[in-house]
């Protein structure tokens, strides 16, 4: 979900913004694919000859509001130049682009993207329907990405098609249960130890909601696709499914159900959810930056917008993996490159991703830098590291973390496999937001009915009726 729907805080502070741009070294526009000059090789996997000229233009540079991140843009910048002086870097900090749909839509479709351009995992598709990639696989290599070894066999399927790589990984995420450990505390909970199955969520928000004063033991979503999301998320712990191998809904089941009765006992028979529902991305956040909720699902990431945004403390969070464990759905982010790029475009492509935003103890894994400019370090995420990068990128964030990562222990000694958003996905949890909205508004509503509706309505979405 998060994979495709922009969020509307980054997208009101982009919005905000005027378009701008930055040419670390140089200004003039890198649109066409113009053979470029220098010492470039005809072997793809070859890495970048230093001698090479070429520029690059890359968008979603940080905008001038993120001080601190764009410091580092531009000594990220100035320290790849000292390998690669003929590489001339054109950041482009565009409102919008890396935030809104249609606009990236847009963008595909006039093939006014620039040469690496940023993409959500579940946009890969609607890039390859628009011709918008270039095939990197010949490219990358342990040679032009030392830690290739060790990246996440999973995270690189998702942008691969038919064998073929497409993107390197920015970010990941995967769900678990995000916990007020005040709460946890308060109601006699061990925070360090968070419910691990719906029957032990079910119980911990009931003495959650016994502490009164308006607090909720555990929250949801159920409009603007975001029901569906969590409805999702909620399946694949369960070991259960949304959309199946056969292309069909497959969640008119017992999981499903067993879904949709444990709401409702702890909406209507507990009185574990609160009275206010009808929420969205936001809300839940809300609540529990404020102490008025115990639990909820949610990604690594969720923590900083309630630090930063909201004026929440790092200490007051911690994290589980996701009730039942057998499957969490997991997304991310990553850089694509635009189709018909030269090779020597590709290679430094390559080579900047490859410092960017794949070296452990460089670019964005530089722990120590984020830390002194006041960024920060220590949240579970990314997670694409196996190995003994893994070990190393761990060793690193905990010695400058800004944050308590034992209160993520939990949630990082018990891995859970990443399972990537259903087909459609947007259009299913949309049928899906009706399932979570009826069952926690309405005390009456028919389990079966509700997802036998969903059921139809699912299928027509997929073409299977």
């Amino acid at each position: 979900m998060r994979t495709n729907v922009r969020r509307t805080v980054a997208a009101a502070l982009a919005s905000a913004l005027a378009v701008t741009a930055l040419a670390a070294c140089g200004t003039s526009s890198s649109g066409d694919d113009k053979p470029q000059s220098g010492g470039g090789s005809t072997d793809a996997s070859a890495p970048l000859d230093p001698k090479t000229k070429v520029t690059l233009s890359i968008d979603c540079m940080p905008p001038a509001a993120k001080a601190a991140e764009l410091k580092e843009w531009k000594e990220d910048v100035a320290e790849f130049n000292k390998t690669y002086p003929n590489v001339t870097i054109e950041g482009r900090s565009t409102p919008g682009q890396c935030l809104e749909p249609p606009r990236f839509t847009a963008m595909l479709k006039a093939k006014s993207q620039p040469d690496v351009y940023y993409a959500y995992f579940t946009d890969l598709q609607q890039v390859l329907d628009n011709d918008g990639a270039e095939d990197i696989s010949a490219y990358v290599t342990p040679a032009s990405v030392p830690a290739l070894g060790d990246l996440d066999k999973n995270v690189l399927n998702v942008l691969k098609r038919d064998g073929k790589l497409y993107g390197l990984p920015t970010s990941n995420y995967t769900m678990g249960l995000l916990v007020n450990r005040k709460l946890f505390q308060q109601a006699g909970l061990d925070p360090d130890a968070p419910p691990r199955s719906w029957e032990e969520v079910r119980a911990a928000a009931q003495k959650i909601a016994a502490l009164g004063n308006g607090v909720a033991g555990f929250g949801e979503y159920s409009v603007e696709n975001t029901g569906g999301w969590h409805f999702t998320a909620t399946m694949y712990g369960m070991g259960g499914d949304v959309v199946g191998s056969d292309g069909k809904a497959a969640f008119n089941n017992a999981t499903g159900r067993q879904i949709v009765d444990n709401l409702r006992a702890m909406r209507w028979e507990d009185d574990s959810m609160g009275k206010t529902q009808l929420l969205k991305w936001g809300d839940l956040q809300k609540q529990m930056a404020s102490d008025k909720l115990g639990m909820f699902l949610a990604a690594p990431d969720d923590i900083t917008y309630m630090v930063q945004q909201l004026g929440a403390k790092y200490d007051n969070f911690g994290m589980g993996p996701i009730p039942g464990g057998a499957a969490t759905l997991a997304g991310g982010n990553g850089y694509v490159i635009k189709k018909g790029s030269s090779p020597d475009k590709v290679k430094a492509a390559v080579a900047w991703l490859n410092f960017k935003t794949l070296s452990v103890g460089k670019g964005q894994f530089q722990y120590d830098r984020s830390k002194a400019d006041g960024l920060p370090v220590g949240l579970p995420q990314p997670a694409f590291f196996t190995g003994a990068s893994k070990t190393r990128d761990d060793g690193l964030k905990a010695a400058s973390a800004t944050m308590p990562v034992a209160n993520f222990k939990a949630f990082l000694d018990n891995p859970v496999p990443g399972k990537p958003e259903p087909v459609k996905a947007q259009e299913v949890y949309k049928v899906l937001d009706k399932v979570m909205s009826g069952v926690l508004t309405n005390k009456d509503a028919d389990p079966a009915q509700l997802l036998g509706d969903a059921e139809k309505a699912v299928n027509q979405v997929l073409g299977n009726q």
